[in-house]
C-alpha cells in the first residue's frame, strides 16, 4: 500500500476507533462487538509498523482504553496501567513463551501463572496505612477517572484492612465486575419496574462505576477480583505473583480462587481447556485466560514496551458477541403451548460456533429492545447458552425496516393464540393432543437427560417418530420394535435396538425423575424433587387437592393449580397409567428420610462423580435440606470430591473442611434414606 493510500487508511481507522471507544467507554453504548473492535485495532498496528513515519501521538496504538470523562476528578497513574498484548492458539503462546526465554538471562528459573480474564472494568485501590485513600478507572493508562465514592459502595471491596504487616502505601489492581445471577435479577426487577435493563454484565459494571450520584452505585450488584501489584512503599518485597496473591487473600483482598502456578507451555494450555470446559458453570463472564511469569524479578527484567508488558499475555476464548442482522422472527411452539419469537440472522461466527438464530422471548422483550425486521443488532453467546439479542443499533436501521407482531393462530395446528393477562407469555389455545408441536416439545422434555434420560432419542429421532405417526405419547414409545425404529431414515437394525434398549433401561428411575419428565407447567427439578419427598407415592400425588399440594416446599396457588389441573385431565391420567403399564417403576425407600437433616448445611460437589451425574447428586443433597455450593468458603460445611478435584479440593484442606469420596457419600445417602438408584 502507497504512502497516501495507507495515510488515508490509517485516518479512517482511527476515527473508527476512537468512535467506538467513545461508544463503549464514555456513552457505555457499544455499537460493535468486542471481536470487531480488536480486527480494526490489528489493522492499525500492522499498518502502523509498515508506515512508522504516519504513526500519531493521537492513534488509539499508543494509549490504553478511552480517554476520562471529564464528569470525574482526573488521576495520574504513579505506574502505567497498561493492556495485554493476546492470543489465540497454542502456538502463539509458545511464541511468547520462546521471546520471554529469548530475554532472560536465566530463563530456567521462570515458571508461569493463569488465572481467568474477568469480563469486567479494571480498577486501581490505593490503601494508605490500611485504610482505602483512592480508586481510579485505568482511563487511558497514563489517566483514570477518580471513582473513589463509587467504589466504597462495593461490599467485596475493603474500607479498611486489618492485618499487622500491611505496608504504608500500595496499589492493589483488580477487576470490577456483575455474577451472572445478578445480572439477571437485576434485570428481572429493571424490566418489571418500567426500567431500562443492562445490555451485559461488562457494561453494567462500566455504567455503575460511572454513576455520578453513589447510591445508584450502591443499589448495583458490584463486586471485584484483585488480580495484580501496581506498585508499594515499604519495605514489603514479594518474590512471585503468587505470594502476592496469596498476601492480598491473607490482608482480606477478594481474589479468585483459579489462580494456579504452572510450569510450561504444556500446563498452560490444560488450564486454559479446563477453564473453558468450566466457562458456562463460573458464574461470571470471562473471556480468556491470563498468563504471567510468576517471578517478579523476571517480570522487571523482561520490562513493558509502549501499550503492553512483555512478562503476561491473554489467550482469549472465541468471542462471546458479534453484531449481525435480523433477516426474519418466526414463532416457535413449546410443549405447554408457549409461543416463543425466534430470530433468523444473517448467519455469524460468535463464541466458537456460526450463529444463525437467537431467542427473543416473548413480544414484551421483542417491545423492550425496539426490535424491527432487518434491523443491526448485537448478539452474545455464552458458554452453551442459547444466543439472545441484546441491543439493537438504532442509529444502522433500514428503512425498510418492518415491526414485528404477534401472530393471531398456532403457526402448527392454526388454533387461536391467547395471551392471558397475568402472563407475558402467548400460547396455542389447543392442547397437546390436537398440537404436533406441543406433542413433540413433550416427548423431546420426556426423554432428556434430566427426566427419563432415554440415550439416543434425539430431537430430530421424536419429530420424525411424531410424523409417521408411530407416537402420540410417551407411552407409545415403550411399545415401538426394533422393526419400526429400523425402518426409520438413517436409522439401521443396531441402531434400532440400541434405542430400544435404552428404553428399557429408562424404565427403571426415580419418582421425581418420572414427575419432572411428565412435564407438568411450572414443575422443574427442584419442585419434582420436592414433590416426591412429600407424597413419596404417585397415587397420593395424582389425588392431592390444591391445599394439600401447597403444604409443600415451594409450591405455592399458582403452581398448586397447575399440578392439580394436570391431574385432573383425563388425557394425562391416561398417558400416566398407561407408563406404569408399561413398566416404568422407582424403588420404594426402605428407610424413612430426613428431609431436615442437612438444613442449614452448605455442600459442595467437586470433580467426576462416576456413580451419578453432578444433577442427581445434588437433588439428593437438596431433598435433605442442604444448599449446594459452587464455591468452598469457610461457611462450607463439607465436600465431596470425586476424580479430577482440583483447587476447591486444595481450598477444603487448607481450611480443615471434611471431604468425603464417591463411595462414602452414597453410603451416606442410602443410610439417611435416599435412593441413589
Amino acid at each position: 500500500m502507497v504512502a497516501d493510500e495507507a495515510a488515508q487508511r490509517l485516518a479512517e481507522l482511527r476515527r473508527a476507533l476512537n468512535y467506538h471507544l467513545h461508544r463503549y467507554h464514555v456513552l457505555d453504548a457499544p455499537e460493535i462487538a468486542d471481536a470487531e473492535y480488536d480486527r480494526l485495532f490489528d489493522e492499525l498496528v500492522a499498518l502502523e509498523a509498515e508506515h512508522p513515519d504516519l504513526v500519531t501521538v493521537d492513534s488509539p496504538s499508543q494509549r490504553v482504553g478511552g480517554a476520562p470523562s471529564d464528569q470525574f476528578d482526573k488521576v495520574t497513574h504513579e505506574v502505567a496501567m497498561l493492556s495485554l498484548d493476546k492470543c489465540t492458539s497454542a502456538e502463539e503462546l509458545s511464541d511468547w513463551i520462546a521471546r520471554c526465554e529469548g530475554r532472560l538471562t536465566d530463563p530456567g528459573a521462570m515458571s508461569f501463572t493463569c488465572e481467568p480474564k474477568i469480563d469486567g472494568v479494571a480498577v486501581a485501590l490505593v490503601y494508605e496505612q490500611g485504610v482505602l485513600a483512592m480508586a481510579a478507572t485505568r482511563g487511558d493508562g497514563q489517566t483514570g477517572e477518580d471513582i473513589t465514592s463509587n467504589v466504597r459502595t462495593i461490599k467485596s471491596v475493603p474500607l479498611k484492612l486489618e492485618a499487622d504487616n500491611l505496608p504504608p502505601r500500595f496499589e492493589v489492581r483488580g477487576e470490577v465486575y456483575i455474577p451472572t445471577q445478578d445480572f439477571h435479577e437485576f434485570n428481572e426487577r429493571a424490566v418489571a419496574s418500567g426500567e431500562k435493563p443492562m445490555i451485559n454484565p461488562r457494561n453494567g459494571a462500566a455504567g455503575s462505576l460511572r454513576q455520578l450520584d453513589s447510591r445508584i452505585t450502591a443499589s448495583r450488584p458490584l463486586t471485584m477480583f484483585c488480580y495484580s501489584l501496581g506498585w508499594v512503599d515499604g519495605g514489603w518485597q514479594p518474590e512471585t505473583h503468587s505470594q502476592v496473591i496469596e498476601q492480598f487473600r491473607q490482608w482480606g483482598l477478594r481474589v479468585n480462587d483459579r489462580l494456579e502456578e504452572v510450569a510450561d507451555l504444556t500446563a498452560c494450555m490444560a488450564y486454559v481447556e479446563a477453564l473453558q470446559e468450566a466457562r458456562p458453570s463460573l458464574g461470571y463472564d470471562i473471556d480468556g485466560v491470563v498468563i504471567k511469569v510468576n517471578q517478579l524479578a523476571l517480570q522487571s527484567e523482561l520490562g513493558n514496551v509502549t501499550r503492553k508488558p512483555r512478562w503476561a499475555i491473554a489467550f482469549k476464548y472465541p468471542a462471546e458477541e458479534a453484531t449481525t442482522q435480523v433477516e426474519n422472527v418466526e414463532f416457535q411452539v413449546g410443549r405447554t403451548g408457549s409461543i416463543t419469537p425466534v430470530a433468523r440472522l444473517e448467519p455469524v461466527f460468535v463464541g466458537g460456533v456460526t450463529v444463525s438464530n437467537a431467542t427473543l422471548h416473548n413480544m414484551d422483550e421483542i417491545a423492550r429492545l425496539g426490535l424491527h425486521i432487518g434491523d443491526r443488532v448485537m448478539i452474545r453467546r455464552a458458554g452453551d447458552v442459547i444466543p439472545q439479542v441484546v441491543s439493537v443499533i438504532e442509529s444502522k436501521r433500514p428503512e425498510d425496516a418492518q415491526p414485528i407482531a404477534l401472530p393471531s393462530a398456532c403457526p402448527s395446528c392454526g388454533s387461536p393464540i391467547v395471551q392471558p393477562e397475568d402472563e407475558a407469555v402467548a400460547r396455542c389455545s389447543a392442547s397437546h393432543n390436537v398440537c404436533p408441536a406441543q406433542r413433540k416439545e413433550g416427548l423431546k422434555h420426556f426423554a432428556s437427560r434430566l427426566a427419563m434420560d432415554i440415550d439416543g432419542l434425539g430431537d430430530k429421532l421424536v419429530e420424525q417418530m411424531v410424523d409417521e405417526a408411530l407416537i402420540t405419547h410417551a407411552g407409545d414409545l415403550y411399545r415401538l420394535s426394533v422393526e419400526q425404529v429400523a425402518a426409520l431414515e438413517r436409522m439401521g437394525e443396531k441402531s434400532a435396538q440400541n434405542l430400544i434398549d435404552a428404553l428399557e433401561r429408562s424404565k427403571a428411575t426415580t419418582l421425581a425423575k418420572f414427575i419432572y419428565a411428565l412435564g407438568i407447567r411450572e414443575v422443574g427439578e427442584a419442585t419434582a424433587a420436592n414433590l416426591a419427598r412429600h407424597f413419596g407415592d404417585l397415587e397420593q400425588l395424582m389425588a392431592a387437592d390444591t391445599d394439600s399440594l401447597e403444604q409443600v416446599d415451594d409450591v405455592g396457588p399458582i403452581v398448586a393449580g397447575k399440578i392439580a389441573d394436570f391431574f385432573a385431565d383425563a388425557d394425562n391420567r391416561r398417558v400416566v397409567e398407561d407408563l406404569v403399564a408399561q413398566g416404568v417403576d422407582w424403588p420404594q425407600p426402605e428407610k424413612k428420610r430426613d428431609d431436615n437433616l442437612l438444613t442449614g448445611q452448605t455442600w459442595v460437589l467437586t470433580g467426576t462423580l462416576e456413580r451419578m451425574t453432578r444433577n442427581d447428586a445434588k437433588a439428593m443433597l437438596v431433598a435433605l435440606g442442604a444448599k449446594v455450593s459452587g464455591s468452598v468458603s469457610a461457611k462450607t460445611h463439607q465436600v465431596v470430591a470425586g476424580p479430577g478435584a482440583g483447587s476447591k479440593l486444595a481450598k477444603a484442606t487448607e481450611l480443615d473442611i471434611p471431604v468425603m469420596d464417591e463411595e462414602a457419600f452414597i453410603a451416606f445417602l442410602e443410610e439417611h434414606g435416599v435412593d441413589t438408584l
